[in-house]
């Protein structure tokens, strides 16, 4: 099976913004307030799997403050994660949940260089599998680490908030809905996922996304 299209260049970002404006006015419009978007690709493996643990249920800006800490305490590596002190993971910021996440996807040996050739669906099994990483965070890294670009994240409370005020719905959709709502926006999901978070932080002046 194929991976489907990547999300490499500001290009492709241009491509699957015309698209997304052409099936749905509303991001004709939205694009016009937010500008281009941002690529925010990052690499993949370990470390990026990580980021995303630390940043679940917490405000971006204290996901940063928390990442900072580790990244200065050298505890990014898997190793390094799994040598480290209970003590040592709560003093930069996490909590006693995310310590036991973050020593199970250290002990996991995830096949990460396998995963950029799989499906996303089978990226997403095989990421879930492990404790502590449910289907936003898998989402989150096929999107951004792998760059796929039709992968959605619907269970993200900003997606959810943005889609509800740039739609005028309401209230938030739920998962469920957001997720059959965005069906038509295939194949370029991930462009609509960071159009939304870019026009809630235009909406809010706030940052829906690390």
């Amino acid at each position: 099976m194929s991976v489907g299209r990547l999300i490499e260049t500001p290009e492709c970002l241009t491509e699957g913004s015309a698209h997304l404006a052409r099936v749905e006015p509303r991001f004709a419009a939205a694009f016009t307030e937010t500008g281009p978007l941002p690529l925010r690709r990052r690499p993949d493996g370990f470390e990026a799997l990580l980021s995303a643990i630390v940043s679940q249920q917490v405000s971006v800006a204290a996901a940063n403050a928390i990442w900072g800490r580790l990244k200065e305490a050298r505890l990014t590596g898997p190793r390094k994660v799994i040598w480290a002190t209970e003590q040592e993971l709560r003093a930069c910021g996490l909590s006693r949940q995310k310590i036991r996440y973050a020593k199970a996807l250290a002990e996991a040996r995830i096949p990460f260089r396998d995963l950029r050739a799989a499906p996303t669906e089978e990226v997403i099994t095989t990421l879930v599998a492990v404790p502590g990483i449910g289907r936003w965070t898998a989402e989150i890294y096929a999107m951004f680490s792998l760059g796929r670009a039709d992968v959605f994240a619907p269970a993200d409370l900003a997606l959810q908030e943005s889609a509800r005020l740039l739609f005028a719905l309401p209230e938030r959709p739920t998962e469920k809905a957001l997720r059959e709502m965005a069906a038509p926006w295939a194949p370029w999901r991930a462009v609509a996922a960071r159009g939304l978070w870019a026009y809630y932080h235009v909406a809010k002046n706030r940052e829906g996304i690390r």
